[in-house]
């Protein structure tokens, strides 16, 4: 198990501390000239070429429901998918700072402390349910409070 120090802090459930971290946080975000009711919700949909499908995920109404129509592989996921996800996910966490100043305070509030996404069942964007996953989300989240600290949002 990866040793985390004590200070670090974890989100996951809506329920939790920080719980504003999660993508399943009703902090919408505009991207693309469309507007989105969750990082969840943009980042799902932009697994597919399929206009109408990504629509269809951006006008679901959880963030849950667009997780589950982004799971689907009813349609092909674009082919670049596995090389850009990552770097789609920054660009909207980053945007969902930017566009909501209280999350901003928030992340900038936590300093240098790590941050993790204690999601048991996803090794990669969380901890897994080992705690040795490779903890994307948690990085990117810290990526962005440097990038917004630096003022270079």
């Amino acid at each position: 198990m990866i040793s985390f120090p004590e200070d670090t802090i974890y989100f996951y459930a809506q329920t939790d501390p920080y719980a504003e971290f999660s993508n399943f946080a009703p902090f919408g975000v505009e991207m693309g000239g469309l507007w989105w009711r969750s990082v969840e919700h943009y980042f799902q949909a932009q697994k597919f070429h399929d206009a109408a499908y990504r629509e269809r995920i951006r006008v679901a109404l959880r963030p849950k429901d667009a997780k589950a129509l982004g799971m689907t592989r009813q349609f092909p996921l674009r082919a670049d998918w596995e090389q850009v996800k990552d770097a789609v996910m920054f660009d909207a966490v980053l945007r969902k700072f930017m566009t909501h100043p209280t999350l901003t305070e928030m992340l900038l509030e936590t300093r240098d402390r790590v941050i993790v996404e204690n999601a048991p069942m996803d090794a990669y964007w969380g901890c897994g349910p080992d705690g040795q996953g490779l903890n994307r989300l948690g990085q990117i989240l810290m990526q962005v409070r440097e990038r917004l600290r630096e003022g270079r949002g």
